[in-house]
């Protein structure tokens, strides 16, 4: 390409994005938030630098978290003129290092790399004595994940998660995952093989230890681009440094307000302190959100403030691009399945004014919170599909499970519904208290005890074991179709990276956003980053809503959720059916009223600052001439939203917070005059003058 080709890639950039294409040496990181083409920018930036002449395309290493985005990304390169880019995962870039050098560095052919830890956890554990199952196998293998890529060396165990406070899977001690971590090993070189950790351990000390090899990688890659960093772990910055060897053409990309992995050995660390480890490192922030509504936007900004501050460091503030669009809605059911068959209402609702299934998504914190929704959407005949985890019905313990209440029903066909399923949950691990961990024990128990209580609920519906039985069978059978067009079920973790015209975020109550079993300040605020990512996921519509109670025989007791508390709206504080809010508001999480004005003035635009106004011009002359306080008429609060959506209808002013049916009739023709840039005193007076 020419100069004049490569300028003119410039030109579809924002002037953010076009500071990211333009640096083609040097350190720089890039704080990208949200929605703000971070994707963009980098592919840009790869394509700019190839067609300048800055780079050959055989120089470049652009490293990405998963091979999906890896694809993508070199799909947007050769589109954009820059094909023969290397995108790949660090593991795949490890590992196809590894296997080229093998031969030289250690000799014959390299060992086989197993796909999957269970057997050789299994074998492991068997060893030592540990009973184990599915669960807890993939719980042992994660843990065993967790301790490598963090390069804790097996003596350090212990003391490491003591110090972090960190649970354990299985409720071993310290000690006893440290003498796993160690048999392990043992069981990987007696059979000869190693793991996808492996890979990056051994390509990194090769690379350190070999000094013909390492400058034989460095002479090949001169440039690097590394998405998501966010989520590097201690491993992989320490395979990057490799690559490197004390060179900073480095290009990095994240935002530290969307790091969920921690549990997993990711560290926002390396992207918040990369201005200390590469000297004169520029850095620049993607604020405009493409994406979300002015709305959303407004919301998720109001999550960050929410952060602790060390926390939030390196977290950037959004501004919306879109001007404005559907209110969000909050909403508080009696129960779960109230929620989930209210939510599929509002969704064939959706579709009828034509957004299609596939463009919607309800997102939760566990797996195990699928079921009700998965029913519902069964009972409307409304096709779906589960992200990031099997469905529920194809769950291998929700399978055992029909097996054993089948085999009940033929055998025991008057035992009571409730007891005989709790029995079956029984065989298979279940108990009537929560295990205090997280991961797959925690979700096996929490799939076998939504079981538990659809038995309970169908025995106060009269129904025997041989009908509930029947009923299982069939939910398996409907649950196994795939279609193309389909609402997306996921978990928030499942739906990173992901986006949809609209987002039914369920379960945001305490104990289930923030999980129950996040004790630590570490653990909390990754849940408060969890909900960010789970609103940063919606375009145009996004509910949030919680269940009171489990089931409608229990204790109403739940709560909403710390995140939201601040900002939900009074009016939906208690408990909401599918036709509407029930009850008087409550006070818990309510703001008052400077601080929330403040805000708004903190992030409005200043259009959005002329139409508050404006309303509130109107407000006041309103006020005289009914003779009422200003605040009996519309809040503040109520304004400033108006003036951030700007309805168009009253159908869209009925879903601003403090907007009733009665406001509506009495002052929402009115509102829209004034949104319409009629004189706002001249508005009230024709109003209200002939009426008095």
């Amino acid at each position: 390409m020419n100069k004049f080709a490569a300028e003119k890639l410039l030109d579809a950039l924002d002037p953010q994005q076009r500071q990211v294409a333009e640096q083609v040496r040097g350190p720089l990181v890039v704080r990208a938030g949200a929605g703000t083409g971070k994707t963009r920018a980098i592919t840009y930036k790869i394509a700019y630098g190839v067609a300048s002449g800055a780079y050959d395309v055989h120089d470049v290493l652009a490293v990405t978290f998963t091979t999906r985005a890896a694809r993508e990304m070199g799909v947007r390169l050769r589109s954009l003129g820059a094909a023969g880019v290397q995108t790949r995962t660090f593991h795949s870039a490890a590992l196809r290092q590894l296997r080229y050098f093998w031969p030289t560095a250690v000799g014959g052919t390299p060992p086989q790399l197993v796909e999957h830890k269970a057997p050789l956890v299994a074998a492991a554990a068997t060893r030592l004595g540990i009973a184990t199952d599915r669960a807890s196998i993939r719980d042992l293998a994660g843990e065993i994940e967790w301790a490598k890529v963090s390069l804790i060396p097996v003596a350090d165990y212990p003391k490491r998660v003591r110090d972090l406070g960190r649970a354990l899977p299985n409720q071993m001690t310290p000690e006893q995952v440290a003498q796993l971590l160690a048999v392990y090993q043992d069981v990987k070189s007696e059979r000869a093989v190693i793991d996808f950790e492996d890979v990056l351990l051994l390509t990194a000390g090769m690379i350190a230890e070999r000094p013909d090899i390492a400058r034989q990688i460095r002479a090949q890659y001169r440039h690097f681009v590394v998405d998501e960093f966010q989520d590097v772990s201690p491993l992989q910055y320490e395979l990057l440094s490799q690559w490197l060897g004390g060179r900073n053409d480095i290009c990095v990309v994240g935002d530290a307000s969307q790091t969920i992995y921690s549990f997993t050995g990711a560290s926002s660390k390396y992207l918040r302190d990369f201005p200390r480890h590469f000297e004169g490192a520029r850095e620049i922030e993607l604020v405009r959100n493409y994406r979300s509504s002015a709305q959303i936007v407004s919301l998720a900004n109001h999550l960050v403030r929410g952060m602790p501050k060390d926390e939030a460091a390196g977290a950037v503030t959004l501004q919306a691009v879109r001007a404005h669009g559907q209110a969000i809605n909050f909403a508080i059911y009696p129960d779960d399945a109230q929620e989930a068959t209210a939510i599929v209402k509002r969704i064939i609702e959706l579709r009828d004014r034509g957004v299609p299934l596939k463009n919607q998504a309800i997102l939760y914190r566990v797996n195990s919170q699928s079921r009700n929704f998965e029913d519902a959407l069964n009972d409307r005949a409304i096709s779906y599909q589960v992200r990031g985890g099997e469905k529920f019905f194809e769950r291998q313990e929700v399978r055992k499970m029909i097996v054993l209440v089948r085999a009940k029903a033929r055998t025991q066909p008057t035992q009571d519904v409730a007891e005989a399923v709790a029995e079956c949950a029984a065989e298979l691990g279940w108990t009537s208290s929560a295990p205090q961990t997280q991961g797959a024990l925690r979700e096996k128990w929490e799939a076998l005890d939504a079981l538990v209580n659809l038995a309970k609920d169908r025995r106060d519906e009269g129904v025997d074991i041989q009908t509930l039985a029947t009923e299982l069978t069939d939910r398996a059978s409907a649950g196994h179709a795939i279609e193309v067009d389909a609402v997306t079920l996921s978990t928030i973790h499942a739906a990173k990276g992901l986006e949809w015209d609209a987002v039914f975020l369920v379960g945001t109550s305490e104990g289930l956003l923030p999980i129950a079993q996040a004790k630590t300040r570490a653990e909390i605020s990754e849940e408060h980053r969890l909900a960010y990512v789970g609103v940063t996921r919606a375009q145009k519509f996004l509910h949030i809503s919680y269940a009171k109670a489990r089931a409608a025989d229990r204790r109403a007791s739940r709560k909403v959720s710390r995140f939201f508390a601040p900002m939900w709206p009074e009016q939906t504080r208690t408990k909401v059916t599918a036709k509407g809010v029930l009850g008087k508001p409550g006070k818990q999480g309510v703001r008052s009223a400077r601080s929330e004005h403040q805000e708004f003035l903190d992030t409005a635009t200043p259009a959005q600052k002329q139409t508050f106004e404006q309303l509130r011009q109107w407000r006041k002359e309103v006020s005289k001439l009914v003779s009422k306080p200003a605040f009996t008429i519309t809040a503040d609060a109520t304004l400033s939203d108006i003036a951030i959506a700007r309805p168009r209808t009253l159908r869209q002013l009925s879903l601003i917070r403090g907007i009733g049916r009665v406001k509506l009739e009495e002052y929402g023709p009115a509102i829209l005059a004034v949104l319409r840039g009629d004189d706002p005193v001249g508005t009230a007076r024709a109003q209200f003058s002939t009426d008095q």
